[in-house]
């Protein structure tokens, strides 16, 4: 019995040893895993091969160190604090993921639109007069200002005359692209719509086919935004190729090629659009579809100079890839520092298109958190309203408005 018992205390120490070798080695693995796929937003697809496809990678690596942590920590293991450091390496991912801010849909302020419009799915038109279309869904948004990738026009057909609708005949101005077709009757490109003045316009690079950036000069009252429309080159998913296992097998290899190459793209055009951005002599909005995670080198880069209004308004996850891989977050907003956005919103109830619009309310001025206007009255004198009107930008006070009642009064 003693013999028995002395092996069986030697076998459960063998095992402990080897239970502890094998966490130290999935430990060690799992940090160096977690610090290539970190550092790796910070180089760019052309300096190292395939670099592009590690950002991918960001969402496992997290919910991985997590899950370590968590198991080791309540073993009263010390390995816990490795993957506890990489979690803290990584909080920022956890803030580019989700945000909880308010949902402040009453804010008031300068309001904007980007849309990847998908053609206005041109091929499938509405069957009834009374069917909702995409025109009136864009014509009845308030944003001030709108930006449309893959917008369709078509001269020769009265009812699929984008422009017309969507200026609403004189009432917005615009400055359109066209990527590809003739121009004069049927082509698609870029759009900017406004309801300030365009003073100036051009183009920062041109693909010859889906993919561009052009940029708008737009008078805001005293101040000059420049607003740029950008569409990069695309991820190349076949995102219905992933709806059953079988096909997804197929294309597997295929992907994983077209999204190297489709990062190495994007890293060129970035190139020449950083460029433009740092000439730029006013306030910037930069907003697109831009084909890129919030994990990507790309997205890194503008965030060196702009701020993502996501990161600073959103709410929840923000994804805005409305098929299969309904996880995918690639239409963005960016602004100079001092534009801050005080709303954002992605409008999942609109599924027109591959992708969902998604909108922000931004405002802006060095001491834009001041409020020194007010408004008093005594006890028995009640307010029932009260409104700051942010859309009147004449002077650099904004004018304050208020409803009152008290008994005994009649309007």
């Amino acid at each position: 019995m003693i013999i028995e018992e002395i092996f069986s205390n030697f076998e459960y120490q063998i095992d402990c040893v080897t239970l502890t070798i094998q966490m130290k080695f999935i430990t060690g693995l799992l940090v160096v895993l977690s610090l290539l796929v970190f550092g790796s937003v910070f180089i760019s697809p052309e300096v190292f091969p395939y670099v592009g496809l590690l950002p991918f990678l960001v969402p496992v690596v997290l919910i991985a160190n997590l899950f370590l942590f968590f198991m080791l920590a309540l073993a009263w293991r010390r390995l816990a604090f490795f993957p506890l450091i990489c979690l803290v390496l990584g909080y920022k991912f956890f803030l580019i993921s989700f945000q909880f801010h308010p949902k402040n849909e009453e804010a008031s302020g300068l309001k904007v639109l980007t849309y990847n419009a998908r053609l206005f799915n041109y091929k499938n038109p509405p069957t009834g007069a009374e069917d909702p279309t995409v025109f009136s869904w864009l014509n009845e948004h308030p944003a001030d200002i709108k930006v449309i990738q893959e917008f369709y026009q078509d001269f020769t057909i009265e009812n699929r005359n984008a422009i017309k609708f969507l200026s609403k005949e004189g009432e917005f101005d615009y400055t359109y692209h066209p990527l590809r077709g003739e121009p004069k009757n049927r082509s698609y490109g870029l759009a900017i719509f406004s309801k300030y003045p365009i003073v100036n316009e051009g183009v920062v690079f041109n693909e010859k086919n889906s993919n561009g950036a052009i940029f708008a000069d737009i008078q805001v009252g005293k101040d000059t935004l420049r607003v740029y429309n950008v569409h990069l080159a695309s991820m190349s998913i076949e995102a219905e190729a992933f709806e059953n296992y079988d096909s997804a097998k197929i294309v597997y290899k295929q992907t994983l090629g077209k999204l190297h190459l489709g990062s190495l793209k994007r890293a060129q055009q970035m190139n020449i659009l950083m460029e433009h951005l740092g000439n730029s002599p006013y306030k910037v909005l930069l907003m697109g579809d831009l084909n890129e995670l919030p994990y990507s080198n790309a997205y890194f880069r503008i965030s060196e100079s702009l701020q993502n209004a996501f990161e600073l308004a959103g709410r929840g996850f923000g994804f805005t890839f409305n098929r299969i891989l309904f996880f995918l977050r690639i239409d963005h907003i960016f602004a100079s520092p001092s534009v801050v956005p005080i709303q954002f919103k992605t409008h999942r109830e609109v599924d027109y298109s591959d992708h969902y619009p998604v909108a922000a309310t931004f405002t802006w001025g060095i001491l834009f958190f001041l409020r020194i206007d007010h408004i008093f009255s005594s006890p028995s004198v009640v307010p029932i309203q009260f409104k700051t009107h942010r859309e009147v930008d004449y002077s650099d006070h904004y004018p304050v408005a208020a409803t009152f009642t008290w008994d005994g009064f009649e309007p």
